[in-house]
């Protein structure tokens, strides 16, 4: 019989998005709570002392009194970018041209991704995130090493090759027919693979010929399961050069539109400066905006209108966006996104936040069944925090009386250091 392990601590979960601050109706909380992990599952969640009752003899490892939450998840990304966060002064496109394509060009050396990969998902579980949704290069063997690594940490990840054929340096360009075959590769070597699935990866509009396009459509038609994810709408010359690109298309998003590209697991990067027409089409469709606010900010491209979108029935995950974002950390985003939501005259409560980042984005991934709950039968991913972790921390937290004081407390101040545990699959992952 497979060994048990039971966590102890104030355990938190999310059931429902959250409508106001104190929306006591969308979460679980047990104060003295427990999670019983087997076989990298959770086998039950809830208090302490009723989990104890029933598997006296599971590994006990206390937590307390730190709080016990769902894995992070974070769904637009950049593994190979992270050698360019931070790097000084440009917008968008010149960022792309004077940054990322230089850096990107290096993984065609399989070392070079290899490397890159582990410390990619050495800092994920450092922050406490146990699912990224990544962009790799145009270079397979990227996308070979980053599933790699994630497969031996036993992480569920999604990540894609990057398909671009034009307005890119020659060495990262791939053909439409490339683009195509190499992706199928990569879907037929590893999606439903363990914990990995392969996203159809077109980088944007501005990268991909009408063929390429055409041929990310094709294989959305012929791999439903496969997520798809792009950019949409970042920066108001992007917008302008994408629809000089296309010039027949009746905005940004219906060029994705009409190539078969939206639904229910589109995943459309930064969806900032959207029409009326283009949130209804997101809404129909499902496709799914996400906002990325450390890199808006970072980049200057502008202020996600997240009271905008949930009016508009559009569906909605957020995100780091490393390496235009500037932080690994999803507490670290929250903060910045709350000061992005508060520039619109809109509030980010700390209750959304967290529901945001658990439950949230493993909903607009198709994933809520696996991840983001602690339910009974879902995957055993979980992050440990301290909301007391530095001493600026501990002098707030020496004030707080509510739940919902202590998790904006986190959001506003946390950052790797206040992540006790990260845990894939039911294994403390978080390196030393």
């Amino acid at each position: 019989m497979a060994a048990e392990t039971l966590l102890r601590g104030r355990v938190l979960r999310f059931v429902s998005e959250p409508k106001a601050p104190d929306d006591h109706g969308s979460y679980l909380f047990d104060e003295d709570g427990g999670v019983l992990i087997k076989d990298g599952k959770v086998k039950a969640c809830g208090a302490f002392a009723s989990l104890r009752v029933t598997a006296p003899d599971a590994t006990l490892i206390d937590h307390r009194p730190h709080l016990i939450l769902p894995g992070f998840i974070d769904t637009h990304l950049h593994f190979v970018q992270m050698q360019v966060i931070a790097s000084w002064g440009a917008q968008l496109l010149d960022w792309l041209n004077n940054y990322t394509f230089p850096a990107e060009t290096e993984f065609s050396d399989p070392a070079h991704g290899a490397r890159i990969a582990d410390a990619f998902f050495d800092e994920m579980l450092r922050h406490g995130t146990t699912t990224p949704v990544a962009y790799c290069s145009s270079h397979p063997q990227s996308a070979e090493a980053y599933f790699t690594a994630a497969a031996a940490r036993n992480m569920r990840v999604i990540g894609g090759k990057v398909m671009m054929d034009r307005n890119a340096p020659p060495a990262l360009c791939d053909t439409a027919q490339r683009g195509h075959d190499e992706t199928e590769a990569l879907v037929a070597r590893w999606h439903g693979k363990g914990r990995a699935e392969v996203a159809i990866t077109p980088r944007f509009a501005i990268t991909s010929t009408p063929e390429q396009l055409e041929a990310a459509g094709a294989l959305a038609r012929a791999h439903p399961t496969c997520p798809v994810q792009t950019h949409l709408s970042e920066n108001h010359d992007e917008i302008s050069s994408t629809l000089g690109l296309y010039p027949k298309a009746k905005d940004y998003l219906d060029i994705y539109h009409s190539y078969g590209l939206l639904g229910p697991r589109s995943l459309m990067g930064h969806s900032i400066h959207l029409s009326p027409r283009e949130m209804g089409v997101m809404a129909e469709t499902g496709a799914v905006a996400v906002f990325c606010p450390t890199s808006n900010l970072f980049l200057g491209s502008g202020l996600y209108n997240e009271a905008g979108l949930a009016e508009a029935g559009v569906r909605r995950a957020i995100a780091t966006d490393i390496g235009g974002g500037t932080n690994y950390s999803m507490l670290r985003t929250l903060d910045e996104g709350y000061k992005v939501l508060a520039l619109r005259g809109q509030k980010l409560t700390a209750l959304k936040a967290f529901y945001w980042i658990t439950l949230g984005n493993a909903r607009a991934l198709g994933l809520e069944d696996k991840i983001g709950t602690l339910a009974p039968g879902s995957e055993a991913d979980i992050t440990v925090l301290n909301p007391a972790a530095t001493p600026a921390m501990a002098l707030r937290h020496a004030r707080v009386e509510t739940l919902a004081e202590e998790l904006f407390l986190l959001q506003v101040l946390g950052d790797d250091r206040a992540v006790v545990e990260t845990y894939a699959a039911g294994v403390a992952r978080k390196p030393g």
